[in-house]
């Protein structure tokens, strides 16, 4: 399948890419505990992107992987009492020797919804992120409110609507368990030293704001290691990467304390919502949460335009597949044509916008109160 052409620094990401953008591989998940300085090192030479043929896409399949699921799958599991981070409700499920998965559930749950489109959308532009499957679970042994010991002896449970994780590949790059990486530290990604251009970090910044990554504390982006355990060289890795690691708040607005209804698959929020808070300045329209880091960020015409170009290769069928996947009618009542519209006029903001060469400085990227909400 052909790629995009890309410079050399792109090019050289071929452990774990493939002409369909990274893919997932369960025996590549690890983690490794680096010092600060190292942690630091890596991003000055990470990538965020790699070469795509959006057109070519299956949006409705999703990422091609050995451990995924078509969509709507009945997938069989046991239940695993294991208590998990994060508010929204999950659970773990065993689905043979060395595969557990995380499941998040919930017709209510916003997450289970947003994450499915954000992560392929992510995915079919280029950018990381981990896969999600919208399925129905079959699940073995689980009590109540799944929560607490596993129950014997009773029938299986039906979970629906429900999402299945698979990680993208790639060690995860911590001080500590879930350091992850603060969006101003994009501005330490040097192009001379291996990193990743300019460009494509303002273009990342733009697509988290386009669909409204409220909740970006460090601990929903990851830094990873693209080279397997046992192949760097003196302990340095040769191909850090910079991903999303949990995009459940999105397709709504941003909002100081990440609440689910306005921020996750809320249409007339997210619909509303201008993408520039400065147009003439190109500042992006996100305003961080209490516990966030990305803050109107300042983006210029080639970052602007990187990602104009993806989104443009975008079919009217890829967005429609987009949404309809993701269930959004039944979170939001609002038809998958209508998100497929109200996407295309957002992203007409971005084909149409002129950016200074040069972004404005973050500091004085101060929405103006008549364009930002």
């Amino acid at each position: 399948m052909p790629c995009s052409a890309v410079g050399p620094a792109a090019l050289s990401l071929t452990v774990f890419v493939t002409a369909c953008g990274v893919t997932s591989a369960s025996h590549h998940r690890k983690s490794v505990t680096v010092s600060e300085s190292r942690r630091l090192s890596d991003i000055r030479r990470a990538q965020v992107w790699t070469p795509i043929n959006v057109a070519s896409l299956d949006v409705r399949t999703g990422p091609p992987s050995p451990g995924g699921f078509a969509p709507d799958a009945l997938v069989s599991c046991e239940y695993v009492d294991k208590p998990l981070k994060g508010r929204s409700p999950k659970f773990s499920c065993s689905l043979g020797e060395h595969d557990e998965v995380k499941v998040k559930y919930g017709r209510s749950n916003g997450e289970v919804y947003a994450e499915v489109a954000a992560t392929r959308l992510l995915w079919a532009l280029g950018f990381g992120a981990d896969h999600m499957y919208p399925v129905r679970i079959e699940c073995r042994g689980c009590p109540p409110n799944f929560r607490g010991p596993r129950r014997h002896g009773e029938p299986p449970v039906i979970v629906t609507p429900a999402t299945i994780e698979r990680k993208m590949p790639g060690r995860a790059i911590e001080t500590h368990e879930e350091s992850g990486w603060a969006w101003p530290e994009l501005d330490l990604v040097d192009e001379h030293a291996g990193g990743a251009p300019r460009a494509q970090v303002d273009a990342l910044r733009l697509l988290a704001a386009f669909i409204q990554h409220t909740d970006s504390k460090p601990a929903q982006q990851r830094l990873v290691c693209l080279v397997p355990a046992g192949e760097d060289e003196d302990g340095t890795c040769r191909q850090p990467f910079m991903m999303l690691n949990d995009v459940g708040q999105t397709f709504g607005h941003a909002n100081r304390l990440n609440r689910d209804v306005p921020g996750s698959v809320n249409f007339e929020e997210w619909s509303r919502t201008p993408v520039w808070s400065d147009p003439k300045r190109c500042v992006a329209n996100i305003s961080k949460s209490i516990t966030g880091t990305l803050d109107h960020p300042a983006i210029g015409e080639a970052g602007r335009k990187f990602l104009a170009d993806l989104m443009a290769q975008l079919s009217d069928t890829q967005l429609h597949d987009l949404f309809d996947v993701a269930q959004f009618e039944m979170r939001s009542g609002h038809r998958s044509d209508e998100w497929v519209e109200a996407f295309k006029r957002k992203r007409a903001e971005i084909l149409n916008q002129a950016c200074p060469m040069r972004p404005a400085a973050a500091a004085s990227s101060t929405p103006s109160s008549s364009n930002s909400r």
